[in-house]
């Protein structure tokens, strides 16, 4: 018997660790390279527009009437190729259409690489299906011309009309012409030129920036790299010029060991979407949330009058009003350090998520959520 109590109280004290170690055991640490969580501070893609003109389109176009620069436009480009258009001719277009360009200028790119480009419709024309992009050129915010775009359009979405029904799936006023843009002209990049270069992380944090200069320094030797604050680590390149490609190769592939990531609850106040990460941890609260709701039914009633009154019979509509709230009782929620726990105790409310919406919100200012909610 003594030998059964002892394994007993033995077990007992087992359970008791296991279920304690949560509360004090160190947190999993979270490998990833340095590529994933920095990037070269000035290396950085460029955005292009450009406004141009989609020809071929099937009569669903835009109407001269509500989109006149269309006409304009055509008529530029017309004078442009020799063509010239008499003044005051009424020009019904029906398969053009003026469109706005967009495009991604990548770095490092050079002429002659080619790009995607988006396309949408500024006027109110129907569909783009089957449309071409005529020569649009593309410039930056310095009013530079860095792409010339032109192709067929690809189009995501379908639609059909018949005798005052139509139907229609995903958008057909914008689409993509892929490889459309040929680029002309590259921004110059002085990123490795310098003797050194600063690593900008993706997330202001002290203890990453502190993780991936002590991971360049291990790797190539002590005083290479430094933390400057919780943003910058700057990094001395070698004095070869050749060798600074692959000593940012190295570099980039090296491996992090990153800590556990601020608690935080993103909220959309439009899709009703709650994420929550894995550091969010919830304290003991009591909870009680009702719904107010109103219902409104309406009955069709026939008003007959009286004989001989000379009236008519009509029908009339009789509306009835009635309101409720939600009698919920008050539930306990119990304390949560692991992201289960908060989901199994929120799970017990069978709150919807636009209600959690609330009631994350109001946990926070009870203090009862130990984390940042950011409402998207």
């Amino acid at each position: 018997m003594q030998a059964e109590e002892r394994l007993v109280r033995r077990l007992l004290w087992l359970t008791f660790f296991l279920a304690s170690a949560a509360l004090w055991w160190p947190l999993p640490s979270q490998a990833a390279r340095v590529k994933e969580v920095a990037t070269v501070a000035g290396v950085r893609p460029n955005q292009l527009t450009g406004y141009g003109l989609v020809v071929g389109l099937d009569g669903s176009g835009d109407q001269s009437t509500a989109a006149p620069f269309t006409s304009q436009s055509l008529v530029s480009m017309l004078q442009q190729l020799g063509v010239t258009i008499p003044p005051g001719t009424n020009m019904q277009l029906r398969n053009v259409a003026a469109v706005m360009v967009t495009a991604v200028l990548p770095a490092y790119a050079m002429p002659g690489q080619a790009v995607d480009v988006n396309v949408s419709s500024i006027g109110n024309a129907k569909s783009l299906r089957g449309g071409t992009l005529v020569s649009t050129p593309l410039r930056g915010v310095d009013g530079q011309i860095y792409a010339l775009a032109q192709g067929n359009l690809v189009i995501g979405g379908a639609g059909a009309a018949a005798n005052g029904s139509k139907v229609v799936i995903n958008q057909l006023s914008s689409g993509r012409v892929p490889a459309g843009a040929t680029i002309e002209r590259s921004v110059p990049n002085m990123a490795l030129q310098g003797d050194s270069l600063q690593l900008a992380m993706n997330n202001s944090d002290y203890q990453t920036a502190s993780a991936v200069a002590q991971a360049i320094n291990q790797a190539k030797g002590a005083g290479t790299a430094m933390a400057i604050d919780a943003r910058m680590v700057r990094v001395n390149m070698p004095p070869e010029p050749a060798r600074r490609v692959a000593f940012m190769a190295d570099i980039e592939n090296l491996t992090v060991q990153l800590a556990k990531p601020a608690a935080k609850v993103i909220l959309n106040a439009r899709t009703g979407s709650v994420v929550l990460n894995e550091a969010v941890t919830l304290g003991a609260c009591a909870v009680a949330h009702g719904n107010l709701s109103v219902t409104i039914s309406t009955t069709p009633t026939v008003s007959q009058p009286g004989p001989l009154a000379n009236g008519r019979t009509v029908v009339t509509e009789q509306s009835d009003i009635s309101i409720s709230t939600g009698n919920k009782a008050m539930i306990e929620l119990p304390a949560g350090v692991r992201l289960s726990d908060v989901v199994k105790a929120l799970n017990t409310m069978g709150a919807t998520p636009q209600d959690l919406l609330v009631i994350l919100q109001a946990m926070k200012s009870a203090g009862a959520l130990l984390a940042e909610i950011e409402v998207i």
